[in-house]
């Protein structure tokens, strides 16, 4: 989350007024994460979050806001977007596409255990188990066609052995996905960044999944993978935490068990994560947008999760 766009107290006031969630008395802005412009809104009746959406256009966001309410619905603790008296959950501000969700309680665990793996691990599956029946459908926006694109993008801004490995492992991706091992992983909505400052606890108690803006239909296997990636490594090292992966792992099948392709599946994936992150935080960090808040991921983290994987 960051700030590109200067929201007004009054712009954003009048939006709080229209959906009926009281009288601004608190704006301000969120500092972190590189795609969207981010509020916290306080009101006589609530907290909020006030989100404008700087890459992602008018015909795009009904998949994510309306996931979000699909979940909500079926017990699933994410945000959820306020809508008009007429359903609407999209609207403008500043010229630009806005929602406004209410703020989870609790707050992220930068250093999780096995329990807050294990309870990631559950809900993740829960969360893939209920999206199974939403209607909409919309493809993973930074998944493997977006990859294709964008390496050739931002090889000129890396060594020649970091040019080596994402030629590589793009190629070694290419070939996994044109297998019928691929071809019969399960699929819904995914998350597909459920990184450890995109989940609120309280103590051990997990109260929110949030930022589904990366969201899109892919294999449940992918989704996995990016939190193995991030909720079970050494953020030093980049090394795969047993414990923790294992506790992860036990938690989601002990809700829905995975399949053969999954199982056979699971360390390709693990690569594909990372090779996903790395490329968007080349990008980022090379070729960065303007924000008044706004500081880019190290790309070089990814990279060692993948030599990692490799290993």
């Amino acid at each position: 989350m960051a700030v590109f766009t200067e929201v007004s107290e009054g712009e954003a006031g009048e939006l709080m007024r229209l959906l009926q969630l009281g009288e601004l008395r608190e704006l301000r802005g969120i500092q972190g994460g590189i795609e969207n412009t981010n509020y916290f809104a306080t009101t006589d009746q609530g907290e909020y979050v006030l989100t404008l959406f700087e890459r992602l256009g008018f015909a795009q966001l009904p998949f994510y806001l309306k996931l979000m309410k699909h979940l909500a619905q079926r017990g699933i603790p994410v945000p959820d977007p306020a809508a008009t008296t007429d359903g609407e959950l999209l609207h403008t501000v500043c010229g630009k596409p806005a929602a406004v969700v209410n703020r989870l309680r609790g707050k992220s665990d930068l250093s999780p255990g096995t329990a807050h793996c294990a309870g990631v691990g559950a809900m993740l599956a829960r969360m893939h188990i209920a999206g199974r029946d939403f209607a909409l459908s919309q493809p993973n926006l930074r998944g493997l066609a977006w990859w294709n694109e964008t390496v050739p993008v931002v090889l000129p801004h890396v060594d020649a052995a970091q040019a080596a490995l994402l030629r590589s492992e793009l190629a070694f991706q290419n070939h996994v996905a044109a297998g019928s091992a691929y071809a019969a992983l399960p699929r819904g909505p995914i998350h597909a960044d459920l990184f450890r400052d995109n989940v609120m606890f309280e103590g051990d108690e997990l109260t929110g999944f949030f930022d589904f803006y990366f969201a899109g239909v892919d294999s449940w296997l992918f989704d996995i993978a990016v939190c193995l990636n991030d909720w079970c490594v050494d953020l030093s090292t980049g090394a795969q935490d047993a414990a923790r992966a294992e506790a992860f792992l036990a938690a989601y099948a002990g809700v829905r068990p995975l399949c053969a392709a999954e199982r056979q599946l699971l360390p390709a994936m693990q690569r594909a994560g990372a090779l996903r992150f790395w490329v968007s935080r080349l990008w980022d960090f090379h070729l960065p947008r303007e924000a008044s808040m706004l500081k880019a991921h190290d790309p070089a983290h990814f990279e060692r999760v993948l030599r990692q994987r490799l290993r």
